[in-house]
This record gives structure tokens, sequence and C-alpha cells, in this order.
């Protein structure tokens, strides 16, 4: 593997894991892990971006595995990185793309057989293969997912979204006490560069404070579906200075804020208004 495919199809592995880890610390992780992967291949690669994007598919998924300790996950296997058909990386492209979208409401078969069939139009066949189980039995994992998605609150976005707006509001305002009760008691906030490690800060009390009288012209958006905060940049035109992936408790109160500024980051993601784009439940 040349270090240049890896560099060029980076932007993208990144974008992939963010929207399937829904953390950027972790999509970092993951693709750190496709990079030493790809370095401790001796054979030639015919198709670097489809092997890459197999590969981190598959990394993000054993990293789910990990962090639901769920053992069903295990019935979910992608296709040898290795074998490379256009098809192959055409679904592990398809997972990259939504799979982040019901990872925290569906079981990992579900979710599966949801994203690839229902919204990206998988043939059954196919899934099937990628589940391990025949296709009547994927139809029904599909119907059950079908289902438990129908069934969700409607407005857990529009809820999210207001929190978000309410955080912004409050931290324009130097409203102290208002971003406190915004904030889970042992909420995080990470930031991001290309030049320093990343920061951390911890706790409600800190994370208000770091936010007092800021916020001036953050807008809270969809970031790659999920309810989230951009910040236009001075030299204006459709450039961000920085954008903050948030993620909620159960609760719906504020856990973890990650912006980052990093170039490659805010190239990749994909920032649209509320109006247009259906809020995750996350």
């Amino acid at each position: 593997m040349q270090v240049d495919d890896f560099e060029t199809a980076r932007p993208r592995l990144v974008a992939i894991a963010t929207r399937m880890l829904g953390s950027p610390t972790d999509a970092e992780e993951a693709v750190q892990e496709v990079w030493l992967r790809a370095v401790g291949v001796d054979d030639e690669i015919d198709n670097p971006p489809a092997w890459l994007t197999t590969v981190v598919s598959r990394v993000c998924l054993d990293m789910l595995r990990a962090r639901r300790d769920t053992a069903s996950i295990d019935d979910v296997e992608l296709a040898d990185p290795h074998a490379g058909p256009d098809d192959q990386a055409q679904l592990a492209d398809a997972v990259g793309a939504a799979l982040g979208a019901v990872v925290d409401s569906l079981g990992p078969a579900e979710r599966v057989a949801f994203v690839l069939h229902d919204v990206f139009g998988v043939p059954f066949d196919d899934v099937a293969s990628i589940l391990g189980k025949t296709p009547a039995a994927t139809r029904q994992i599909a119907s059950r997912a079908r289902k438990r998605v129908s069934a969700a609150p409607p407005d857990a976005g529009s809820r999210r979204a207001s929190a978000v707006s309410a955080f912004l509001a409050a931290s324009r305002d130097g409203d102290f006490t208002g971003l406190v009760e915004l904030l889970d008691p042992d909420s995080v906030f990470r930031t991001f560069t290309d030049d320093e490690p990343p920061a951390l800060v911890h706790g409600a009390p800190a994370i208000a404070d770091a936010f007092m009288f800021r916020a001036k012209t953050a807008l809270t958006v969809a970031l790659d579906g999920k309810v989230g905060v951009a910040v236009p940049h001075p030299a204006g035109g459709d450039a961000m200075l920085l954008v903050m992936d948030v993620s909620f408790t159960p609760a719906g109160a504020i856990a973890a804020i990650d912006a980052t500024l990093r170039r490659d980051e805010l190239a990749a993601v994909e920032i649209e208004t509320l109006a247009q784009v259906p809020l995750e439940e996350r």
C-alpha cells in the first residue's frame, strides 16, 4: 500500500468511521488501525480505495462489538478485504454511509439489514450473505428493524436540536447556570486540531466555563444527519472554521461535544440545515 493511496482515501475513511461510530475520537482510532493493517500488506492491492473502505468498515464493526458487548454482532461479517470485488466494496460503502443513523436503536444484524436493504436497496440475497443467514430470515430481521424504527419517538431529533440551540444561546448570553443544566455532570468537551494533541475538558462546570460568552456565530446544523454545531469561517463563503459533534445521554442531556478544526475532517463532513434532513435520535 502506497502512502499516497492512503492519504488520498483518508478523508473518506474518516467520514465513514465518524458516521459509523459517532465520535471523532473513535473514528481517528479506527483510521489509524486501518493504516497499520495497510502497511502490513505485502501483496499489491488492485483497488486501494475499495480495499480501504472494506477494512475501515470491518474495524468499525469490531469497535462496535467491543463497545456494546453484544454477542449478536458476531453474526455480522463483511467479506475478506483481500478479495476486493467491486460489489463487496459497494456493500461496505453502504454500511459506512448510513449505519450511524440507527446504531443506537437497532441490534447489529437488524441495523445492517435495515440500512442495506431499506436505505440502499441491496437485494436480500446479498444482505443474507453478509449476515450469514437465509434470505427469509434476513427479511424477518429487516421487518423487525423497520417496526422498531417507525415506533421511535418522532420528535427525538427535534428535542436534541432544541437542546443544542439552547446551549448555544446560553453560551452567547454567558448564562453559566443554563449551560450547566443542559450538560450531563460527567460530560466531556474535546477539541481536535491538525497541529496539537486533543484537548479535553471534563465535567459540566468546567465545560460551561469554557463556553461562557462564546458561540457568537455558531449555528445548529445537521452534521452527516446528526445534530451538531458549525461555525462559519470569518473569510465567508461555504468554508467552516470548526464543527462540533454533539452526543446525548438517554435522558437527553449533552454527554459529549467533539470539536474539530482538522482540515480533512472539515472537508469530508456533510453540513445541512435542519429543515433539509431528518435528525438521528442519538
